[in-house]
């Protein structure tokens, strides 16, 4: 009853007979299959007696040997020889040696140098045969021709190429020459910059100086004296550029205020109020003649540094 389930590939009218063919026909095919044979041969190579018993090389060793132990007994009779008797030196030769072609081998490395020296001569006086002249006028020739004939001239494409490589190069050489100035500039600027700063400085420490300095009353002018004569008498030390040295130029052609001396005698000086008056007056005017003077110098040095 099991016929009645099968489901063949093509229609047939007897199912059971279908099914029937169909499992014969697939069991002989799985015979075949099992049947089957290798179409690669993967047997190991057949072993050849030759290959293995190298006859050859063991002639060759037996012979090798022998010659080793023939040598070696003729050094033992050798040896045994020498134990037995005295010995003595067998290496004395006084044979000398002569060579029978010498003078051939020197009369034919004399003709070799007669005969290179000939044809150095010939090839040292032989003039060319070629003219360099005419090879470059007729190569000008055809540079010409082929200037005509071309449909784009050669000549100018040359041209032009080195005018842009002139352009390039003095495009490069004015850019860094502009750079160059450009860092020469701003070194001056500050330098010019650093010494304005210090001018104006010292300017408004003088006015400063000078402001207060100014006589307000006669009771102030008694407690600035001391003061202005230890200002008078201190160094000034300045350090810096060009513009210091010209400022201590300045001061040191100032007047320095003529301090009076102390009198040794009790008489001599009798009224030092006024002497102190005096005093005051011309550090005063040593004061404004300096911050003139610095201001001048100052004016006049501001161009030539920018």
């Amino acid at each position: 009853m099991t016929h009645l389930a099968y489901q063949p590939l093509l229609p047939t009218g007897n199912k059971y007979l279908q099914q029937k063919w169909d499992t014969a026909s697939y069991a002989l095919h799985r015979g075949k299959v099992k049947s089957a044979k290798p179409t690669i041969n993967t047997t190991p190579p057949k072993t050849y007696r030759h290959l293995t018993l190298k006859l050859k090389k063991l002639k060759l060793e037996e012979e090798w040997a022998t010659k080793i132990q023939r040598e070696n007994d003729m050094l033992k009779g050798k040896i045994s020889h020498i134990m037995r008797t005295t010995g003595g030196v067998d290496n004395r030769n006084d044979y000398e040696k002569k060579s029978l072609g010498k003078e051939k081998r020197q009369l034919e490395l004399l003709r070799i140098t007669k005969e290179n020296q000939m044809i150095q001569g010939r090839l040292s006086q032989c003039r060319p045969n070629y003219n360099v002249r005419s090879w470059h006028e007729d190569w000008l020739k055809t540079l010409k021709v082929m200037d005509s004939i071309a449909r784009y001239p050669r000549g100018t494409a040359n041209q032009q190429k080195g005018q842009e490589k002139d352009s390039d190069q003095t495009e490069k050489s004015a850019e860094k020459d502009r750079k160059d100035r450009k860092k020469c500039s701003d070194q001056t600027e500050k330098s010019a910059e650093k010494d304005r700063k210090e001018c104006t400085d010292q300017d408004q420490k003088i006015s400063n100086d000078a402001t207060t300095h100014k006589p307000a009353s006669i009771e102030a002018k008694g407690k600035e004296d001391t003061e202005a004569s230890e200002e008078s008498k201190e160094p000034s030390e300045k350090e810096g550029t060009g513009t210091e040295i010209q400022q201590e130029a300045a001061t040191s052609a100032a007047p320095e205020p003529d301090v009076p001396e102390k009198p040794i005698s009790p008489g001599a000086n009798e009224n030092p109020a006024a002497d102190k008056t005096s005093n005051t007056d011309e550090t005063f005017l040593t004061s404004a003649d300096e911050s003139e003077t610095n201001t001048i110098k100052h004016d006049t040095a501001s161009p030539a540094e920018e």
